[in-house]
């Protein structure tokens, strides 16, 4: 078809139909790119919210808001010559006055105008699939409705939710996850003969039918859904099959399929194709020169392709296009990858073998739940394509060498990534696609290395946007800029400090192994010679020392490695005061031992205040008053909260079944048997810990390093999450354990982060840093990949047995009492700096401004008013 150039000055307007990740790419790469701004871009937008991240709708149901999976940066919507409506979805194209009309009137002419509509789910015609409790899984308003539904059976019924998935394939696997992170009982109904047919093979399929299973979820193939039966309310209740067979359900979702949203052929008369979808050409330009489609409405070679992956490759053709430049669409990159907590699945290029002369290499171990098959040339050298079940790791270097030869023997790239005679992360030509979401080559990564100086991952993905859609890529890329750096001669250090040479990590197992006891005998040996230590690796050798033994923080030389709040055992103020923080495990807190707490702060005229931890927090001592506050709590049954240490802080807890008409587990026990256990565990960072009684999660336990939630069958088990200055979400590690198994698998979690953490490393960056992420700190916890299990059993019993609160064995040491004291010919001096304001009923630190004005409270003996 005819494709006249565009105009190249002037003022051009851009109108591009659709809200979705591919509208948000091709907006971006104008903004990119249109360095004279030439376009000035109106995007129409169906939904009532910006662009978000539709792959990671599962997400949603690990406690995520749908602003978590917005998508690029804000600014680009801020940009003064870029406009997002939202809500507005466009019902006409008149092609002759080269405008549309939203649905609310408006009328909007264009230049240019981009067809970026995407599909919809697609519902078979199953009779009873209009009833109430049945869903598709397709936008964040389907999924919102779809857990309030679910929420809502289950408050109903007091019995876990019955779930059914219609549909095996990658959608449908990941509503059946959505559905047991919820709490339901799920099976998944099939119409092919395995999981994933459009993916993998049969043999992958059996191998994936085995995992799924493995994770408590049902999965029925070879069965046609007839019907959708009615339950007494009305709502879905029954599922009756071709085979005779039925299964009874709360919820149903729909994961069949999707259509391409190609309504607006009517109006603007644009060529369909015989699936739908608007035709285009290799420009991804329709029969009319000023319309363009991109994503999955658009029919290219025939077809719509429902992946994210080629619809940024239409969104940066059609960019090019339109700023002049000569690109075509590359071709579709079909690889997929499974995003489902506890299974590894990925289909990359001719995974079924359909290349005349094709070889298939296979490697099968169904006992260890692990399926690969690697596709080649009839020469065997070639790679085609594969398919890996049980063990995706060597997806990220296999896709990018589709088409290339792999050199060697073809059967290392399925050893393990790591194992012996191990191919994969082998060198890649620069023009190999690491980033298919991006469209991001080796050789780009190697170019922000070498020529953009970037030095560390974080860097390279800011530079390139490589990793920065669906992350499957972030391996592959952090071992190019492990090797471009080392070839550059640009070695990144380890080191802890000047001092120390090795890893945080690496020190922990030298001092574990030597069983060395002070910091001197330690940076004698190890250190550098003639150091004498620093800020960094002092408090380091301390938390180690305290993690691997049962000595006081205060112990001879450990007193100075401390930090400042460890060194007191509060944590100082702005004033210079301190804050006194007693544990309350559980935020479990008798009437009178909160008696003894408030008149503990009204007798030393302590700021109280309830922390998000739920403990009580009082503020204003003086370091000469610590030792006796402490007395009065210590008496009265209190300990340490740890507050001022990297350290376990809070086990929060729910009320859980014990009052509450929801709770389905007893989260205030478990609260504080875990608080109990863990109190006083030295860690490279502060640990927190939550514990649900329901999945309505009430103590935000998904937001904590080790998070708790409670199911009908056990507890589910969330780890790696935190709030902070950098939030995360905590990750499911397992599912449905009973309480000991429960408690054994933190211990291990807890220790074995203790032991290869880095400095001041919380466990939410741990877990992207630490060898195989999530999976292989599942392996080492749960199946004890590395024999290192009794161990970490053995070191987390021994702290249990030696541990005691650190305020009472101060107090019964006259020699650490001596520390305490603001002037020390005059021990019992108050501090005379300390001045204060009263502030809704307490006092407060007095400002400069207040302090000059003179009417304020002075910290003495006692408080007294300055005349």
């Amino acid at each position: 078809m005819a494709t006249p150039p565009i105009e190249q000055h002037g003022s051009q307007h851009l109108v591009v139909v659709g809200g979705g990740m591919v509208a948000q790419r091709l907006v971006e790469a104008m903004r990119d790119r249109d360095s004279e701004g030439t376009w000035r871009v109106t995007v129409l937008a169906e939904e009532p919210r910006a662009p978000y991240d539709r792959v990671a709708l599962t997400s949603y149901f690990s406690g995520r808001h749908p602003e978590d999976l917005a998508i690029g940066s804000p600014d680009l919507w801020a940009d003064p010559l870029v406009t997002l409506v939202r809500g507005a979805p466009v019902v006409d194209v008149d092609r002759d006055a080269r405008q549309v009309t939203t649905s609310d009137g408006r009328v909007w002419p264009y230049d240019q105008l981009v067809l970026a509509t995407g599909s919809r789910a697609t519902v078979p015609p199953i009779d009873g699939a209009d009833l109430p409790g049945v869903f598709v899984y397709r936008t964040v308003d389907d999924v919102a409705a779809l857990r309030g539904w679910v929420e809502e059976q289950a408050a109903r019924w007091k019995r876990p939710v019955r779930g059914a998935v219609i549909g095996g394939g990658l959608l449908g696997l990941e509503a059946a996850g959505a559905l047991q992170a919820l709490g339901a009982n799920t099976t998944v109904i099939q119409f092919g003969t395995h999981l994933m047919s459009t993916q993998i093979d049969l043999g992958g399929g059996e191998a994936l039918r085995r995992l799924i299973n493995n994770l408590g979820v049902g999965v029925r193939v070879d069965t046609a859904t007839t019907k959708m039966r009615a339950n007494r309310r009305g709502e879905v209740g029954r599922l009756d099959f071709a085979d005779g067979g039925r299964l009874d359900v709360d919820v149903v979702v729909v994961a069949t399929g999707v259509s391409p949203r190609d309504e607006l052929a009517k109006s603007s008369g644009l060529e369909t194709g015989p699936r739908g979808g608007f035709v285009v050409d290799q420009t991804c330009r329709t029969a009319d020169p000023r319309i363009w489609a991109a994503g999955e409405v658009a029919c290219i070679d025939g077809a719509c392709i429902g992946l994210v992956a080629p619809g940024y490759a239409m969104a940066e053709v059609v960019v090019d296009r339109l700023l002049g430049g000569a690109a075509v669409f590359p071709g579709a990159d079909t690889a997929t990858k499974l995003k489902l907590s506890g299974v590894d699945v990925a289909s990359f290029g001719d995974a079924f073998a359909t290349t005349p002369g094709a070889l298939e290499l296979v490697h099968s171990d169904p006992v260890a739940g692990i399926y690969k098959k690697l596709v080649l040339s009839d020469d065997a050298r070639t790679l085609l394509g594969g398919v890996l079940v049980g063990d995706a790791s060597a997806y990220a270097g296999l896709r990018p060498m589709i088409g290339r030869q792999l050199g060697g023997d073809p059967s290392a790239h399925l050893l393990p990534a790591g194992a012996a005679g191990s191919a994969v992360g082998g060198d890649l030509p620069d023009d190999a696609t690491v980033c298919s979401c991006n469209n991001v080559t080796a050789g780009t990564i190697r170019g922000a290395v070498t020529e953009h100086d970037c030095t560390d991952v974080p860097a390279v993905k800011a530079c390139t946007k490589a990793g920065t859609s669906c992350g499957s890529c972030v391996p592959l890329v952090k071992k190019l800029v492990t090797s471009e750096l080392t070839k550059a001669g640009i070695t990144v250090s380890n080191a802890l400090c000047e001092h120390f040479a090795m890893s945080r990590a690496q020190l922990f197992d030298v001092v574990r192994v030597t069983e060395l006891h002070t910091f001197s005998e330690i940076i004698t040996r190890h250190g550098a010679v003639g150091g004498r230590g620093c800020d960094i690796c002092k408090p380091v050798v301390a938390s180690i020392l305290s993690s691997l033994d049962d000595g006081h923080v205060l112990d001879g030389e450990r007193a100075a490695l401390q930090d400042t709040n460890d060194h007191v055992m509060a944590n100082l103020q702005k004033d210079g005061s301190y804050s006194v923080v007693p544990r309350i495990p559980g935020g479990e807190v008798t009437p009178d031992g909160l008696l003894v707490i408030g008149q503990v702060a009204k007798d030393f005229g302590l700021y109280t205040k309830i922390t998000g931890g739920m403990r009580i927090d009082m503020f204003g001592a003086r370091l000469e008053q610590l030792p006796e506050i402490w007395k009065r709590l210590v008496d009265a049954g209190f300990e340490s909260g740890h507050a001022y240490g990297k350290s376990l802080r809070t086990v929060k807890s729910c009320v859980g079944s014990t009052w509450c008409r929801f709770g389905v587990q007893d989260s205030v026990s478990l609260a504080v048997e875990l608080e109990l256990r863990y109190r006083g565990l030295r860690s490279p960072h502060k640990i927190k810990l939550g514990v649900s009684g329901c999945a309505r999660e009430c103590a935000e336990a998904r937001g904590k390093d080790v998070g708790v939630v409670a199911t009908d069958r056990g507890w589910n088990l969330y780890v790696g999450g935190n709030g902070g200055f950098t939030p995360r979400h905590a990750q499911l590690l397992a599912e449905d354990l009973d309480t000991p198994t429960l408690i054994r698998t933190i211990d291990r979690y807890l220790m074995y982060y203790i032991r290869t953490a880095d400095r001041l490393q919380r466990t939410a960056t741990w877990m992207q840093d630490v060898e195989g992420g999530l999976e292989g700190v599942r392996a080492v916890v749960l199946q004890d990949s590395l024999g290192i299990a009794a161990d970490l059993d053995a070191a987390m019993e021994r702290h249990v047995e030696v541990y005691e609160d650190e305020w009472a064995a101060t107090l019964a040491d006259p020699e650490k009492l001596r520390r305490f004291a603001s002037f020390v010919n005059a021990p019992t001096t108050a501090d005379p700096s300390l001045a204060y304001v009263e502030e809704r009923g307490q006092t407060r630190p007095a400002t400069v401004e207040e302090r000059e004005g003179g009417a304020v409270l002075v910290a003495g003996p006692t408080l007294a008013v300055r005349s």
